[in-house]
């Protein structure tokens, strides 16, 4: 059971992840913003709703989590979006992440692997009113060749290769942000700048864990 109700108290709490995830070098003042004004408690079941807003990952059924605060605007931030942007998302998971994209103006185009997980963003009211944010059901690894190029592309679980369709699917002068490494360890965050030439320019940033990126779709 979802909870709907978005009072001064979960506000508060808010206020507090938002210094929180300041106080660890989240500095883009739009993305603390979108964090602030997102009601993550509305993303898990009820009964999480006091611990929603501590700076942790919590699962979300179906192998896969929730991302922590930090990591949610850690990507956001290496992504140095512009409004109305096209932005493509591997993993939708519990649609957070998604919606903190499109809370920054973007056109968010989401993919999903998890037959269930899918069906419940479906189902999820809030995500109603955000008419930018496209979700679809399929395998990440193969991205959305018809709605293709991409300014951004934002991967939300463990690559162990750079997946060749998605930087396909990259506009020249356009970013991926992606948690790449084996899934048993670590991840190096990246930045993939993919320039006018083709060729790709990579900057890595600090290490996280990511549930592995998985091909094909599961039912």
């Amino acid at each position: 059971m979802r909870s709907t109700e978005d009072g001064y108290r979960q506000q508060g709490l808010r206020k507090k992840l938002v210094e929180t995830i300041k106080g660890k070098g989240i500095n883009n003042e739009k993305v603390l913003q979108a964090i602030g004004s997102v009601p993550r408690h509305f993303f898990l079941d009820s009964a999480f709703e006091e611990a929603s807003y501590e700076d942790k990952a919590f699962p979300i059924g179906e192998g896969q989590t929730i991302s922590q605060p930090y990591t949610v605007a850690y990507q956001t931030q290496l992504l140095d979006l512009k409004p109305f942007m096209k932005v493509l998302e591997i993993g939708t998971g519990s649609a957070y992440q998604a919606v903190i994209l499109a809370e920054l103006g973007a056109q968010v185009y989401t993919i999903e692997r998890q037959k269930k997980l899918f069906e419940n963003n479906k189902q999820f009211e809030f995500l109603k009113k955000y008419r930018s944010l496209k979700m679809f059901y399929g395998d990440g690894f193969e991205g959305l060749p018809t709605y293709a190029p991409f300014d951004r592309v934002i991967i939300t679980a463990a690559a162990d290769v750079m997946p060749p369709k998605l930087i396909a699917q990259l506009k020249p002068g356009g970013m991926m942000v992606i948690p790449y490494g084996e899934h048993n360890k670590n991840q190096l965050m990246m930045r993939v700048t993919k320039m006018t030439d083709g060729s790709l320019k990579e900057e890595r940033f600090e290490e996280f864990s990511f549930v592995p990126m998985l091909g094909g779709k599961s039912s």
